[in-house]
């Protein structure tokens, strides 16, 4: 399963940091971070979500109020949003 964090489009509420360590605060750029990931395309960014962080990465992505943040499951189909 992997996450996909478009960061232009995040607005620095940070629901994500709440449900997933996955992310962090950057409070300089007033954006989150999508630790351990690779930038694909200028501002979008994607890593691999460990198995057992599964559920927390998806609560992350439902709270995100913008859609920032896309689920997808290891056929690339989009689980969320």
């Amino acid at each position: 399963m992997k996450v996909e964090f478009d960061e232009d489009t995040c607005i620095g509420m940070y629901q994500c940091v709440a449900e997933w360590e996955g992310f962090t605060k950057d409070k300089s750029k007033g954006k989150a971070i999508l630790e351990d990931s690779e930038e694909v395309e200028d501002g979008v960014f994607v890593r691999e979500i460990p198995e057992d962080a599964e559920l927390d990465a998806k609560f992350a992505a439902r709270t995100c109020p913008v859609d920032a943040i896309k689920i997808y499951d290891d056929d690339g189909e989009q689980l969320i949003p």
